[in-house]
């Protein structure tokens, strides 16, 4: 009898005695809950606030401009008939808003290539080659990272004017590559610092010079760094007002100064302003969007090194 009882009694004094298990602190509940579909709902919400006025921008541009003037945008999905492509043809036809843009293009590809091809070879002297003053001379790129544009911009306008580049594409070109390069430098050194010696080495040893290891080698390795560079100097230079603003040719302006300059009143001049806008910011969502592959293996790069 005793022992039926030790028996009976012996789990359900231990089930007594063993602690209850902890619930999960509300907190952490609610973190296990939100990486799941309701986050997800949570981001696209955000995405799409962001993107507001980027489609409100898009939306205008397809509106007449009596349209625009008398509503707002979202008075579309009431109206669709509203929409046209007559304000893309009238600016597509105006030869100030054409100019403008080959204007920018043979600004802005200029000014990437050069910061792209001239940082990298730098990149690779001063991570890989040994010369005179080496550390010193990059202490001095890393200290023009801080110097502003706006300091330059005088001094540099009058050494233009004297050589006589002053409101040439040339000037621009030359001015963005001038402030592009301490980034550029100072960017691509420290990636290509973290290639494997012993990779370089061996490189050298099968008979390759300077110039084979870095095309052969160094440059399909940096190629996350490269991209991610050149994105961010295209939408640098593509996107910039001042510099072109001071320096361009006022006869044959980029995009965003012939915007600015478009700038009479607003409801008579939204039929340009709208579409024009649109077309100068998609070309660089369209550059982002191409090489975002790019662009987001160079950041991982640089993160895990």
């Amino acid at each position: 009898m005793t022992a039926t009882t030790e028996t009976a009694g012996g789990p359900a004094a231990s089930a007594a005695t063993a602690p209850a298990k902890a619930r999960p602190a509300l907190a952490a509940r609610i973190a296990a809950r939100a990486g799941g579909g309701v986050m997800r709902v949570f981001l696209l919400l955000v995405a799409l606030f962001w993107l507001m006025p980027t489609i409100g921008l898009l939306i205008s541009s397809l509106r007449g401009p009596q349209d625009i003037a008398a509503s707002g945008w979202w008075q579309v999905f009431t109206a669709p008939s509203e929409l046209t492509l007559d304000n893309y043809q009238r600016i597509l036809s105006n030869p100030v808003i054409t100019d403008s843009l080959l204007s920018t293009v043979m600004i802005t590809v200029p000014s990437t290539v050069l910061v792209v091809v001239v940082g990298s070879f730098a990149g690779y002297a001063f991570a890989w080659m040994d010369f005179p003053g080496r550390d010193w001379w990059f202490l001095l790129v890393v200290g023009l990272l801080v110097v502003p544009v706006q300091v330059a911009l005088i001094p540099v306008s009058e050494l233009f004017g004297a050589v006589g580049i002053f409101e040439t594409t040339l000037g621009v070109v030359l001015f963005h590559t001038a402030f592009g390069l301490p980034f550029a430098i100072f960017l691509l050194r420290n990636f290509f610092a973290e290639i494997p010696r012993e990779l370089l080495e061996a490189a050298r040893l099968d008979g390759a010079g300077e110039i084979r290891l870095f095309t052969r080698v160094v440059m399909p390795l940096g190629g996350p760094a490269i991209a991610s560079l050149g994105i961010f100097q295209f939408l640098w230079v593509w996107n910039d007002m001042l510099v072109a603003l001071i320096f361009a040719d006022s006869g044959s302006p980029p995009i965003t100064v012939a915007l600015q300059q478009q700038v009479r009143q607003f409801g008579n001049n939204i039929d340009v302003l709208a579409p024009g806008a649109f077309v100068s910011m998609v070309i660089p969502l369209v550059v982002f969007f191409a090489f975002q592959r790019q662009f987001v293996s160079g950041v991982m790069a640089g993160a895990v090194k």
